[in-house]
């Protein structure tokens, strides 16, 4: 990879922010976007902006062609067998919640369990949680390792016939945590129970093949792999979808309407009522292209070659406490971390000051910060067009920012 001729894709990195070059690392948080898919959005809303599905008009066709073709674009993506198993949602928070909502309340029954995680960020924990709640089930934690990991074992003993929704996030948003979601969803169907995946933090990164994994749910956004915010995807298997009924009604989804009863259409615009997120969907394809372009395997190894350099040149810091796997290989490209005696907030704020953004706070994991037992923690995150220069930057701005406070108290 040519980091420098990548970063030319991207102009937002071109620019001083307190009077530096600015070194953004927040892209776990949302990635930056490329010319190609600032360009995409603004020629449907300059060239063809049209609703899609209704209109026979030149317009309307273009605009259909466009949001089915990125449709398309995210099937190969992730590998789904068909279109019908692709639906456009507003992102991964909502993808969660419409399975809690469809699958969930017609599936699971009183004293039926829910297993998750304590590194599950909170659309993954809520949903099922007000699930639990209404229907009088057990939601159930697979317990952490001291490094952040979970084991098998551990998976086994925790999912039992009684579950029925094993819901489990790729990669941790905190602990840069790689879970072995291919075995955990083999346990998971051993028992009977089905496999969603919060694949927020896995899908921008590395090579998704839903089918390989068999998981029975995927979930991500698109604003996290370098796409438009307000479009994500929700994946499942066709028989789930053709069996769970809709969240939203409205317009566009139905098949027809009577005065007291209506049916709806067939997969995948039964889950899509309303106007869709057109624009939001092409940027989303264009995204793709984009990543596709680069090739995610040479992502992928970036950010492990970026990540291992994180870690050996920020644990020589003084007073640094690096949370999760200490092993590269082991983890994904963020490294979330505090510095004794610092507020994580005092540690962005003096970063900002040189012009490093970082993430700052819980990263909605509360019960991961409690289990680390903090209250926040700092975390910098890197994506294909982060340097190991920056990575620099980075360091001796925390060097800085200890030395600050040091003096101060």
């Amino acid at each position: 990879m040519d980091i420098q001729e990548i970063r030319k894709h991207f102009p937002i990195l071109d620019q001083e922010v307190n009077g530096h070059p600015l070194v953004y690392l927040d892209s776990a948080a949302t990635s930056q976007k490329p010319i190609s898919v600032i360009e995409a959005v603004s020629d449907y809303y300059k060239g063809y902006n049209s609703n899609v599905h209704r209109g026979v008009h030149t317009l309307g066709t273009r605009a259909t062609d466009g949001y089915e073709g990125a449709r398309e674009k995210v099937r190969s993506f992730i590998n789904a067998a068909t279109t019908e198993e692709v639906i456009f949602t507003r992102g991964t928070t909502t993808s969660i919640n419409t399975v809690a909502a469809s699958y969930g309340r017609a599936n699971v029954e009183e004293g039926d369990e829910i297993v998750i995680t304590h590194m599950e960020h909170h659309s993954n924990i809520i949903p099922w949680q007000q699930l639990a709640k209404e229907k009088g089930a057990v939601l159930k934690y697979v317990p952490l390792q001291e490094d952040g990991t979970i084991t098998l074992e551990d998976v086994r003993a925790t999912i039992t016939s009684r579950t029925k929704i094993v819901a489990i996030m790729m990669v941790s948003n905190v602990l840069g945590t790689m879970n072995p979601i291919k075995e955990i969803t083999k346990i998971a169907h051993e028992n009977g129970a089905v496999m969603m995946v919060d694949g927020a933090q896995a899908a921008p990164h590395m090579k998704i093949d839903v089918q390989d994994l068999d998981c029975d749910f995927f979930a991500f956004s698109g604003h996290k792999m370098v796409g438009p915010t307000g479009i994500g995807v929700l994946y499942g298997k066709k028989k789930h979808l053709e069996a769970m009924e809709p969240v939203e009604f409205g317009g566009e989804m139905i098949d027809f309407v009577g005065l007291y009863d209506s049916t709806w259409k067939e997969l995948p615009w039964k889950f899509e009522g309303g106007t869709p997120i057109i624009a939001g969907a092409i940027g989303l394809g264009a995204a793709i292209d984009f990543l596709e372009d680069v090739g995610l395997s040479n992502i992928e190894a970036h950010e492990h070659r970026l990540a291992a350099y994180a870690l050996e040149k920020m644990s020589a810091v003084e007073g640094m406490k690096i949370f999760g796997p200490q092993d590269p290989a082991q983890r994904a490209g963020l490294v979330t971390f505090n510095i004794d005696d610092v507020h994580p907030h005092d540690v962005a704020t003096v970063l900002d000051s040189e012009g490093i953004a970082v993430r700052a706070g819980h990263h909605c994991a509360q019960p991961l910060m409690k289990w680390l037992n903090v209250s926040a923690t700092a975390r910098a995150s890197f994506y294909l067009y982060n340097t190991e220069e920056e990575i620099d930057r980075l360091v001796a701005g925390l060097v800085k920012t200890k030395e600050f406070f040091s003096d101060v108290f």
